[in-house]
């Protein structure tokens, strides 16, 4: 006997709401959304909707300048959603911003997963940018695929960012963009080389070295590449790289002659106040808030009103008993021998100060 649509919905329901197989009477019970979803993947491009490679390249041909901000967890992709923020990219910077670290590379890809999938849940108008971490694309080209493809399906991401200029990441950079993954790249200071260029040291201050920015920028456009960070260089080493590029470069500590700008949600919302953070915030980083001052300012305020017993006052304990229910959950506890708690919900409930242990 055929079943109607309705009574399919019906019998679905139940097999959802019992221990009932996902196949009932016969037939599948379907969802747009799986019920042990294994991936994420990118959010589906609707222009109207959300930023897309094809908007992107819309603002660089009309000279409109590009914004991207990193973001690490929800709560703040929540925030740069709701400020029109063009990309969001949870980059490996968490290792420091987050996670405490001094450096970059100590963050794994499973680490970079979790902040990629708390940022696909907040953000949902940006493009997803997510950084490959340090060791999960360099030894082949099949370990950097692998790990895009990860990004993308388990973290939720659109893109992904990889660093450097060196012949095995423009080679990683192609494969991944001929595996249909959209990639920006990344020269200048790359953090995560800072053990051959001696620290976080600006890049391009000589003939060299400029001319090598703008070289691996040229190399990464041509492995397909659809934009690059241009970060700690100078102005004008940016500038150059930019007139040489047909895609748009993104500035961080590189003046501003780029195609757009990138900051450390961090770092712009000046977060970090404390003295031991002042080698996070980098100099170039205009603070546009004082964050953390009112966040230490709020805690300090939290703990006195605590102390002094002001807070929770009876504005914030709003959940009441009647008095029906008081009366025999005292005589409960008095069966029990309780006869202090049973005092002590008494007063409370008749307004008389109670105990704290």
């Amino acid at each position: 006997m055929a079943l109607s649509s309705s009574m399919k919905n019906s019998l679905c329901s139940i097999a959802k709401r019992t221990s009932f197989s996902k196949t009932l009477m016969g037939f599948k019970c379907m969802s747009n959304v799986p019920e042990n979803t294994v991936y994420g993947g990118p959010k589906p491009q609707q222009p109207n909707q959300r930023v897309t490679l094809t908007s992107l390249r819309q603002k660089y041909r009309k000279g409109e300048p590009i914004t991207m901000v990193t973001a690490y967890d929800y709560p703040s992709a929540v925030h740069l959603d709701a400020a029109g923020i063009d990309i969001c990219l949870v980059g490996d910077s968490a290792s420091m911003v987050v996670h405490g670290h001094d450096t970059t590379l100590p963050i794994s890809l499973d680490e970079m997963l979790v902040h990629c999938r708390s940022v696909a849940r907040g953000a949902k108008s940006p493009l997803l940018v997510g950084d490959l971490p340090f060791g999960t694309y360099e030894s082949s080209v099949h370990q950097a695929v692998d790990t895009a493809v990860r990004v993308l399906k388990e973290g939720g991401m659109d893109a992904i960012k990889l660093e450097g200029g060196a012949p095995s990441r423009i080679t990683a950079a192609k494969a991944i963009v001929e595996a249909g993954i959209a990639v920006i790249g990344h020269v200048g200071l790359t953090p995560q080389a800072i053990s051959v260029l001696g620290g976080f040291r600006p890049q391009g201050r000589n003939v060299a070295s400029a001319v090598k920015v703008v070289e691996t920028a040229l190399a990464l456009q041509e492995a397909g590449c659809f934009s690059v960070v241009l970060e700690c260089v100078p102005a004008a080493v940016a500038a150059a790289a930019t007139a040489a590029l047909q895609i748009p470069t993104i500035g961080i500590g590189a003046g501003p002659h780029c195609s757009g700008q990138v900051l450390v949600y961090h770092d712009l919302l000046g977060m970090l106040q404390h003295p031991h953070h002042a080698k996070v915030t980098p100099k170039f980083c205009k603070q546009y808030a004082q964050v953390g001052d009112v966040i230490n300012k709020a805690l300090l305020e939290y703990k006195e009103e605590v102390t002094n017993g002001s807070f929770p006052s009876s504005a914030y304990s709003p959940y009441k008993i009647t008095a029906d229910d008081l009366d025999r959950f005292s005589k409960e506890l008095q069966k029990k021998g309780l006869n202090d708690a049973a005092s002590a919900a008494v007063s409370v409930a008749a307004g008389k100060p109670g105990t704290t242990q």
